[in-house]
């Protein structure tokens, strides 16, 4: 019997004047609850406190934080209706918690990712039963352990964070709000039984030609002591539904199987090939009883992390090798998509990680200020094909690592990999994100310093990749997030030739142009980006009228870049924009061009690493993530969707630097340099058109010139180009077999230093072929389409004379399009 405790719930704040039992006796203040939840999002809908998204008001809910809090629980229960076995089970508590049943004190916990069992079968009453929790304030209790142990360096946030096992994102980031919620956030049931699956391991071997598949598997039951001819059952359907092998044994307490298959159907990566799924069902009986059924879904893969010599080059490679194929990681940066965890449904999970595929991208990685992720979210990247860079949780500060913060850390960890071992999407985990850096920063790691102060590397080092090691070793461990393999005087956590590296030279650091993202490649970049303002429709749901101006009190408030002492975003973003364009002073005319810039400079980061592919033997960068995909609330930063789902311009511009076929363009004064980028298996012709504009529409020179793509490769050639006394527009168009594969634009910059003529923009509606057809009398750049209850196929396009766009539209196409350029009007049509 699995009974779920989601119902008849109530909360009220704690009481300091009162003791604990005069608290959950008290007569008032009690509410009902929402389980799994939390207090912040049971006070909104009470109306105990406003929206903390909307304005300014994340300052005012600050208090919640600092309360301990109050739930409890009736259920009825009929003993008679109970197996030999009885367990409260606790999914997640966030996450100083104490539990009583019945009067009982049964457990405490104080991590919020480690899930909890306790044997209740003593303490549970005929009839009416009561369950109550305390959660105790995880800023005071936080404190506490600061106060102890000694304060500890970091970025972001509350210092006290370090030493609690909560999301780090709670305490505040450089693009979320500080909200330090309380409550029970996973699921809690009573779980009766006789005997039950403790945990189930399933390795995938495939054969050296991929022709044969075997999955071993190692089944830990509880309870077997009381089952007398009990067997155990393993069965596996192929993606189609039919059962293709299967496997029946004894009941014990340690089982072990295998399960064999010829021509498995492998999965791959989006773009790459399906992702078929199988059905691995197993079932503990006990004669005609099921006591315990477990099922999963698997994907048949082999994956590898690839470090070799680089062609002509010092260091290492660090890209993927999928069933085989060497595959370029273009993806993103994934933090939660919400404030409040509970808020995001499974549907909402799926939509964000379509919008990744559908923006060409095959990796996201859960960044370690986050949590570990819904089940909503595995699946969905299972079945369509996302690779995960999996962090364990440690982000941006310097951790302990005494006793009882180890046995937590083990607890955690132990979860979290038994959990999610079993996933087709999972590609490697990591240590953490960024705590060599700031250990770097402070003269902790490297070579000739003082590593012994850095304790926390008894984590990254030695428990989780032994803990890997011992529970999913067939996945890779990279001891943190950027990392090189080296603690030498010229190798570090910025060592652009080893491992993986951040590179916030742009946007941080030097704030280098971002055309010069070429300066800062990696053999693998996983942190790079651009702020961009959210839609319009965001903002004009999250800041007052009255201050819907770009550098208004509430909208600086809403970019949290910098530290809480000194926000510079808005700063930053300033000059990204003062040096590309000449911006209007409203607000909707500073979306555009704050977006406009970060989707320039995703242009030119993915297309100048991806450039760097090469070939087998030279793969000089092997992925490249953007920081970050999403939004939590309503926000200026890095994110390329915003917190309602709504697509910034930069990512149309990633997912075309992506495309299974791209091509980039470089002008100088003497040439066009041009590389085309192709991640397909088979070489591709490429008969390349280049025409050249001035600014006023007249096509200057043209020129083909036939060359060919190599298969999972890129390819760079050169095209001279005669001279010309004024600034002009190159444009290369890659076609094959009859249509367009890709196209790029070199445009002379910076834009600021041009003034580009009026264009007369003509959009024709084609309601047969569900589309619009754009052209212009001269060139347009960056021309973003906006229409409510519209989806757009394309858009952020560059228009040229006499070259008509086809735009297909999700839609009604009889609603009004809002269209807006680079030095035009902007218009609804």
């Amino acid at each position: 019997m699995k009974l779920d405790l989601h119902s008849a719930w109530e909360f009220r704040a704690a009481d300091p004047a009162l003791s604990l039992r005069e608290n959950f006796a008290a007569r008032d203040g009690w509410r009902t609850a929402t389980v799994p939840g939390t207090v912040y999002q049971d006070l909104l809908v009470h109306g105990v406190i406003p929206d903390p998204h909307v304005g300014l008001n994340e300052a005012d809910v600050q208090w919640v934080a600092e309360r301990d809090w109050c739930y409890r629980c009736r259920f009825d229960l009929s003993l008679a209706t109970l197996g030999p076995q009885t367990d409260l089970v606790f999914e997640g508590l966030d996450t100083f918690a104490e539990v009583w049943l019945n009067g009982k004190r049964i457990l405490a916990s104080d991590n919020m990712f480690v899930p909890a069992r306790v044997a209740v079968a003593a303490a549970l009453r005929e009839g009416s039963n009561l369950l109550e929790i305390r959660f105790e304030s995880a800023l005071r209790k936080g404190r506490e352990r600061e106060a102890k142990f000694g304060r500890r360096h970091l970025w972001n946030g509350d210092a006290s964070r370090l030493y609690v096992r909560k999301a780090q994102y709670h305490y505040g980031w450089d693009w979320g709000p500080v909200m330090l919620t309380a409550g029970p956030w996973q699921p809690v049931r009573l779980h009766s039984y006789a005997a039950r699956i403790d945990d189930l391991e399933s390795t995938v071997w495939l054969s050296e030609s991929l022709d044969a598949a075997r999955i071993d598997l190692r089944t830990a039951i509880v309870g077997t002591e009381a089952i007398v001819e009990g067997v155990i059952e393993h069965r596996l359907y192929a993606p189609a539904g039919n059962l293709i092998a299967e496997h029946r044994a004894p009941l014990t307490t340690d089982c072990e199987a295998s399960l064999s298959l010829a021509q498995p159907e492998l999965w791959w990566p989006a773009g790459h090939g399906a992702q078929p799924l199988y059905r691995l069902e197993t079932i503990a009986r006990a004669g005609d009883q099921v006591l315990d059924r477990v099922v999963r879904r698997i994907g048949l893969r082999r994956l590898r992390l690839v470090q070799e010599p680089v062609a002509g080059e010092r260091g290492l490679s660090f890209y993927f090798e999928v069933n085989g194929k060497a595959v370029f990681t273009g993806g993103a940066n994934w933090i939660p998509d919400d404030t409040l965890l509970n808020r995001i449904s499974p549907a909402r999970y799926r939509e964000r990680v379509q919008q990744a595929v559908a923006g060409n991208m095959l990796m996201l990685r859960v960044w370690a200020g986050g949590i570990y992720e819904s089940e909503a979210f595995y699946d969905a990247c299972d079945e369509l094909g996302v690779l995960v860079w999996q962090d364990f949780l440690f982000a941006c500060g310097l951790y302990p690592a005494h006793e009882a913060f180890l046995a937590s850390i083990e607890a955690e960890a132990r979860a979290a990999i038994r959990r999610l071992r079993h996933r087709a999407s999972l590609a490697l985990w990591c240590g953490n994100n960024e705590d060599y850096a700031i250990a770097e920063s402070i003269g902790l790691y490297g070579a000739g310093k003082d590593m012994a102060r850095f304790d926390a590397r008894a984590i990254y080092e030695g428990l989780l990749p032994t803990l890997c090691e011992q529970l999913d070793p067939q996945r890779p461990y990279w001891p943190g997030s950027p990392y090189s393999p080296s603690s030498t005087a010229t190798v570090n956590s910025d060592d652009a030739t080893v491992g993986d590296r951040h590179s916030w030279e742009v946007w941080h650091k030097e704030m280098l142009p971002y055309q010069q993202y070429r300066q800062v490649e990696a053999r693998f970049v996983s942190e790079f980006g651009m702020q961009a303002h959210p839609s319009i429709g965001v903002l004009e749901a999250a800041i007052p009228e009255a201050e819907r101006f770009p550098l208004s009190r509430t909208m600086t408030a809403h970019n949290k870049a910098g530290s809480a002492a000194f926000p510079d975003g808005h700063r930053r973003l300033a000059v990204y924009v003062a040096d590309t364009l000449n911006a209007g002073p409203s607000l909707a005319e500073s979306v555009y061009a704050t977006q406009f810039v970060q989707a320039e400079a995703m242009r030119y980061a993915y297309q100048d690493f991806r450039r760097r592919w090469q070939q087998p033997g030279a793969r000089a960068v092997g992925g490249a993530l953007v920081w970050q995909l999403n939004d939590c609330w309503p926000v200026t930063s890095w994110a390329v969707i915003d917190s309602a789902g709504v697509v910034k311009p930069a990512w149309h511009t990633i997912r075309r630097a992506l495309a299974p076929c791209a091509v980039a363009v470089r002008a100088s004064a003497e040439e066009a340099a041009i590389c085309l980028m192709n991640s397909t298996t088979a070489a591709v012709a490429a008969t390349l058109e280049l025409a050249v504009y001035a600014l006023t529409g007249a096509c200057l020179y043209t020129m083909h010139h036939d060359g060919e793509a190599a298969a999972n490769a890129s390819t760079a050639l050169s095209l001279p180009l005669p001279s010309f006394a004024e600034p002009v527009i190159v444009a290369v168009r890659w076609g094959a077999n009859g249509r367009t594969l890709a196209e790029d634009c070199a445009w002379p910059e910076p834009f600021r230093y041009h003034r580009f003529a009026t264009a007369d923009i003509a959009v024709v509606r084609e309601p047969a072929a569900r589309r619009i057809c754009l052209s212009a009398d001269v060139p347009v750049k960056g021309l973003w389409l906006a229409g409510s209850g519209l989806r757009f196929g394309d858009n952020f396009l560059d228009l040229l004379p006499g070259v008509p766009r086809f735009v297909e539209i999700d839609g009604d196409l009889n609603l009004p399009i809002c269209v807006t350029a680079l030095d035009q009007p902007t218009r609804i049509v």
